[in-house]
């Protein structure tokens, strides 16, 4: 194998500098080749519009992929949560590697927990689906909370809780993770409280689908029970026809028997963003053991929501 240096696309952030240098490593050890990181810049990255009107889905994916289809870099890395759920016939979505804890924190004043915050606590988050579940929530348990749109990345977000301009702040587990900043957090969210984006905690590692040989390599890197889990809930995403920035949350999770883990549990959950109306489902299967199985376990779960009214609680499918 040749041994000249493989081209490694990423985001500029701090955040997806860590996440790719973690998978630069695992490709170096992997090839025995060298691997360079490009950094570029997207549109998601330089706008400071909300995600949900800059379009949401793709906005930090788009330019990396130009560049892999125009071969100025090997291979990309992405936060799977970003990608649109159609993948792209000039494009090999090779690896997602092992994903890392899914779920959402909170980062709040005082070492404070969400149950905890004091009446008229603002609590900022980007995300429509966050605010619809901490509000179902707020509003199920008696608090009074006011959430606040926010943009930027970890240290700006965090800021506005240390400046006190925020009495808390949520964001993903896996992030804070990834750049060693996970003791900041003051609580953890449980799933049943705030179910995560679909695909949240987890990497994609994409290539041009003419690079069979380094896609086969990329695969070593592949975690099925991951990959399977992350594609029923996109497929659920996709089958509810919303965009990443939709208020939509999804879970699949492996339910062990002993030692045997034998089905997995997808939830899913959609919501107005005040909190108001909430449609949480969850379907038990066996474990998926092909994409196929996978997707259809999404296909039912989201039929089954749009049974029960989901439509009308996301904006960009209603309108």
């Amino acid at each position: 194998m040749t041994t000249n240096a493989l081209k490694l696309g990423t985001r500029r952030s701090k955040l997806a500098m860590a996440q790719s240098g973690h998978v630069a490593e695992a490709v170096r050890r992997i090839t025995g080749r060298p691997v360079e990181l490009v950094e570029i810049t997207t549109y998601g990255d330089v706008s400071r519009e909300q995600l949900a009107q800059i379009g949401g889905t793709g906005v930090f994916v788009t330019a990396l992929r130009d560049a892999l289809l125009r071969g100025e870099v090997d291979f990309a890395v992405h936060s799977l949560k970003d990608l649109p759920t159609t993948q792209p016939d000039d494009l090999t979505l090779a690896a997602v590697p092992r994903r890392e804890d899914p779920r959402d924190v909170l980062v709040a004043r005082d070492g404070l927990t969400f149950a905890q915050l004091p009446a008229g606590s603002r609590v900022g988050t980007g995300s429509p689906r966050r605010m619809a579940q901490l509000n179902a929530y707020a509003r199920g348990h008696g608090l009074d909370i006011e959430t606040v749109p926010i943009r930027g990345n970890i240290d700006t977000r965090v800021g506005y809780v240390r400046s006190g301009e925020l009495d808390a702040v949520v964001l993903a587990a896996a992030g804070l993770n990834r750049i060693g900043r996970i003791d900041e957090v003051t609580e953890f969210l449980a799933v049943d409280l705030v179910l995560p984006a679909p695909g949240q905690g987890a990497l994609a590692v994409e290539c041009a689908a003419t690079s069979v040989d380094l896609a086969a390599a990329l695969a070593e890197l592949d975690d099925p029970h991951s990959r399977a889990a992350v594609t029923a809930e996109r497929s659920l995403l996709a089958a509810l026809e919303a965009g990443c920035s939709a208020p939509v949350g999804a879970l699949a999770d492996l339910l062990a028997d002993g030692q045997v883990v034998n089905e997995m549990r997808l939830r899913g959950v959609v919501g107005s963003t005040d909190g108001s109306e909430l449609v949480q489902l969850s379907t038990t299967g066996p474990v998926p053991t092909s994409h196929n199985d996978a997707m259809s376990l999404g296909r039912e779960l989201a039929a089954e929501m749009l049974a029960k009214g989901a439509a009308g609680l996301m904006g960009e499918r209603a309108q």
